[in-house]
């Protein structure tokens, strides 16, 4: 078994509250490892509740994540590299996907992972074929990550 760090974004962390089988992935990866938030994942979260009035819901998840998750927060040195990140991404060829359109919270949290050198776990489509990540779509990648952790 190797040990590998994790970092869990916005739609990992959805389908774990929502008890989703995608969600049972990040649920024994919140069991059987270290487990990283950024804090612009907070932020994305905190407003989804928000936006649908989910505000106990958002309390309940919040607690938890700060207690199975070490949340990373954003400091002038990640906030540049991520600037940086953010170039580099959308300059990536990805078939299917529109690299052009990544966001400024997505290069964050990716930067976030490689500054860990740990591995992204998310659903969002521009992440599909990014090394360093488990695409939680993709049940032949869940399947072989389950057997290392």
């Amino acid at each position: 078994m190797k040990l590998i760090d994790y970092v869990l974004d916005a739609f990992a962390w959805i389908e774990y509250a929502i008890g989703s089988a995608m969600g049972k992935f990040v649920d024994r990866i919140l069991k059987n490892a270290p487990c990283y938030t950024p804090s612009v994942v907070i932020a994305e979260l905190s407003d989804k509740f928000h936006r649908e009035s989910k505000f106990e819901e958002w309390d309940v998840l919040f607690r938890f994540i700060k207690n199975r998750s070490t949340v990373v927060p954003l400091d002038e040195i990640l906030a540049d590299q991520s600037g940086k990140q953010k170039h580099l991404l959308r300059k990536m060829e990805e078939k299917d996907v529109d690299m052009s359109q990544i966001g400024l919270a997505d290069a964050i949290i990716y930067q976030t992972t490689l500054n860990l050198k740990g591995t992204l776990v998310t659903g969002d489509d521009h992440f599909k074929s990014v090394p360093f990540v488990v695409f939680l779509k993709d049940e032949k990648q869940l399947t072989n990550e389950l057997e290392e952790i």
